[in-house]
């Protein structure tokens, strides 16, 4: 197929996209879509082949009932972040690394109907009355919106792709991420049932090695894992998988990620699993971890295990339940027994940079480095 041809169908597909538009809109999907197509195309005083007819059909599909711009880009396995910001052109991350595409929205219609469609699997909604929203696709990716007025220059989209399985132990060992030495020491820490903190920033990778770090666990173990947004995908075969839900329109209805921790106590779990700290549910992790419930695993967003620690501290107070700093501290020094650094380089390569020991001292606490990347590599 020339290149022509395939810019005329692109120009076609666009046109027909603004019938389906209001079509889409009122639920009404019944009409003969060939005998519109067909007229748009005689109008046009096109000849296309049969094969050409089949495409147009297929990225009028795309357009108007699917993602739209972004399908070819949701079925590119490479695509690690799909970023929208209005009509700008599209963002992806491929290998670490952001580039500009050349995918983009027609309209800022288009990408809300779009948005629409992406959540409505997931029950969920965005509007100018409630502008944020996270929600997961039936593929477990994650999306997160942001409307106007917060989103100055149209929706804001994200996407984090779905890994249909999660990288072991050696296939991170084979990518650089790991090295022998450190799954050795991870697999020792977890049959010793060291409580394990993962931290690292935005896009480093902890949830990779938090669930590649679950995967050295045994099968007879009975695993409850708890995330805003359910992303991990354990290849374990007794695993819980809970996920907490935002209050309503009405601001009912609301299960935070503390609310999932205390219930998990009452599960007969082995280990528990929270995808990720993020406030005041630090306190009944702590004081689980503290009280019997070892060996288990978290991810906490800090740039090293001192900073890491001393956010657990100011998560766990924000629980404002009256409890003295230090009491805090001493929470955190009998629950949490190894840090692991998470980092991503300027070359967008994710690896484990340290794991620490968490050591308490005269009330004090601080890290001691068990196992460094940079000194291995030497």
């Amino acid at each position: 197929m020339s290149a022509d041809e395939v810019d005329l169908i692109d120009q076609i597909a666009a046109s027909f996209h603004s019938l389906l538009l209001e079509q889409a809109r009122g639920g009404d999907l019944a009409a003969d879509l060939t005998a519109q197509l067909a007229g748009i195309v005689d109008r046009r005083g096109a000849a296309l082949s049969a094969e050409s007819r089949a495409l147009i059909a297929q990225r009028i599909a795309e357009r108007a009932l699917g993602a739209g711009p972004l399908e070819l880009l949701l079925r590119d396995p490479g695509v690690d972040e799909i970023l929208v910001s209005g009509t700008n052109p599209v963002w992806v991350e491929r290998g670490g690394r952001l580039m500009e595409t050349d995918a983009r929205f027609e309209s800022e219609d288009q990408l809300r109907l779009t948005i629409e469609r992406l959540l409505a699997p997931a029950g969920r909604r965005v509007d100018e009355a409630e502008p944020l929203c996270d929600a997961r696709l039936p593929d477990g990716s994650r999306v997160n919106v942001v409307l106007p007025p917060l989103a100055v220059d149209g929706p804001a989209l994200s996407i984090r792709r779905f890994r249909p399985r999660g990288l072991s132990a050696s296939q991170l060992v084979e990518l650089g991420s790991w090295t022998p030495e450190l799954t050795d020491l991870l697999r020792d820490a977890i049959e010793r049932r060291f409580n394990i903190l993962v931290c690292g920033g935005t896009g480093s990778g902890k949830t990779t090695t938090l669930a590649a770090i679950a995967g050295l666990l045994g099968d007879d173990e009975r695993v409850v894992t708890i995330e805003d947004t359910a992303e991990l995908r354990l290849a374990l075969r007794h695993v819980v998988r809970l996920e907490g839900r935002p209050a309503s329109i009405e601001g009912r209805g609301e299960v935070t990620i503390r609310m999932l921790v205390r219930n998990a106590l009452r599960m007969r779990p082995d280990r528990i699993i929270v995808g990720e700290v993020r406030g005041a549910e630090a306190l009944d992790m702590l004081i689980a971890l503290a009280t019997g419930h070892d060996g288990s695993l978290t991810t906490i967003h800090a740039g090293s295990p001192a900073e890491a620690l001393r956010r657990l501290e100011t998560l766990a107070l924000m629980a404002d339940v009256g409890l003295p700093h230090a009491a805090i501290r001493a929470q955190v020094a009998e629950a949490i027994d190894l840090v692991v650094l998470q980092l991503r380089d300027s070359a967008g390569v994710r690896r484990v940079a340290q794991v620490d020991r968490v050591v308490a001292a005269e009330g004090e606490l601080r890290t001691e480095t068990i196992y460094s990347a940079q000194r291995t590599a030497k």
